[in-house]
């Protein structure tokens, strides 16, 4: 009887968070496997619920976006999708069994890289810029697959990549960042569906809850400190994986 609470609370408090740093997948994943549904369904079934926000993030930004120098819009778009195919396609063919032991260890590695996520674009915007063509394909195919496998800590590596290949303006970093995750997440949300790893029941209701986190929630999370907000989606990663530890 508490699933479906559980479940709003955990959608509702992602939306916000995505909408305002990112860091919802900490939330939806673990209540979906907490509540008993298989880890890769689960992790199909929350990037269904988020799809909305980043749809909604994208067109908030529509009138900033700019494709980072060495690709145009239509190859970012293009590689997107086919990143986003191949990493939703390698989670259906990964093993629940397998998918539980990895895990864990993604949640961590994605709050590592919100944690130190303005160290990370600082770094990546510090390097020499003018990188070619190819290896901007490359490092955006790269990042959209990781994306359509598994969902957390993909803003920060976006902003990250988009600051090496050389764009400085951070409106124009952060549109792209979300027509990427909603391109992704899209396409992404297409091939789980077709591999009926989806559960829409869920889906839906943390849809709902997702959407209107995103529009009521986050008016609330912008007036929390910026610090305050971070580490306790930091805090929140690190209790969700010592979980999925503790459960294997």
């Amino acid at each position: 009887m508490l699933d479906t609470p559980l479940l709003l609370a955990a959608a509702f408090v992602a939306g916000a968070l995505n909408a305002v740093a990112g860091g919802g997948s900490f939330l939806t994943l673990p209540a979906l496997v907490f509540t008993g549904v298989p880890p890769v369904v689960a992790n199909a079934t929350g990037t269904v619920a988020l799809l909305p926000g980043y749809m909604a993030g994208a067109w908030g930004f529509r009138e900033d976006m700019a494709p980072p120098p060495g690709l145009s819009m239509r190859a970012v778009v293009l590689l997107s999708l086919v990143g986003g195919a191949l990493g939703a396609a390698l989670l259906l063919v990964t093993p629940d069994a397998v998918f539980r032991k990895v895990v864990p260890w993604l949640l961590l590695a994605a709050t590592a890289m919100f944690a130190f996520g303005p160290q990370l674009r600082q770094w990546a915007g510090s390097g020499q810029h003018g990188t070619s063509a190819a290896k901007a394909g490359l490092g955006m195919l790269a990042v959209a697959g990781y994306g359509g496998y598994f969902n957390g800590g993909l803003g920060i590596l976006l902003l990250a990549l988009f600051g090496l290949l050389g764009q400085t303006q951070l409106n124009a970093m952060n549109g792209m960042k979300n027509l990427v995750s909603a391109l992704l997440t899209a396409i992404s949300v297409l091939i789980y569906a077709a591999g009926g790893i989806v559960q829409w029941q869920q889906a839906l209701v943390m849809m709902v809850a997702a959407t209107l986190g995103g529009y009521g929630g986050a008016r609330v999370a912008r007036k929390l400190p910026a610090p305050v907000l971070r580490w306790g989606i930091v805090a929140t990663g690190l209790v969700m994986a010592g979980l999925f530890f503790w459960k294997q």
